[in-house]
């Protein structure tokens, strides 16, 4: 909404405010909040710097539960679910090691089951592998 307004100052801030049917007083809060942002805005500023080096101190391994265990442990009291959003506001993520890890190794060789392909049955005469004929 400021962003119209400054592109278009010829205009005027209050003919612009009443076309789109938005109080005067709403625009110059947004206008303040631009200049001097709340107390929480700043705390969660902080808090992103502080958890992003918590972050980064990790290797960029820990997730927001040890962030946030580490931040308890510093004293900080912030709230589990507010360090995840912050976190996935910077884009930071933990890296589970479980994710990229191999069921099996593929460089061995298989253990195949016998095969008793050339074996005659004692009753029958015929062989165990594919369909009777």
């Amino acid at each position: 909404m400021t962003a119209l307004v400054d592109e278009h100052p010829h205009l005027g801030v209050e003919p612009v405010l009443r076309e789109l049917h938005i109080p005067s007083s709403t625009y110059y809060r947004w206008r303040q909040a631009e200049k001097k942002p709340c107390e929480r805005r700043r705390q969660d500023a902080e808090l992103t710097g502080r958890t992003r080096q918590v972050h980064d101190e990790s290797g960029g391994i820990y997730g927001s539960p040890r962030v946030h265990a580490v931040l308890k442990r510093e004293g900080v009291h912030v709230g589990r679910k507010r360090v995840e959003r912050l976190m996935r506001q910077a884009g930071l993520a933990g890296i589970s090691p479980r994710r990229g890890q191999k069921l099996h190794d593929v460089t061995r060789t298989p253990i195949l089951p016998p095969i008793w392909c050339n074996a005659t049955s004692p009753r029958t005469g015929r062989t165990g592998c594919g369909p009777p004929t």
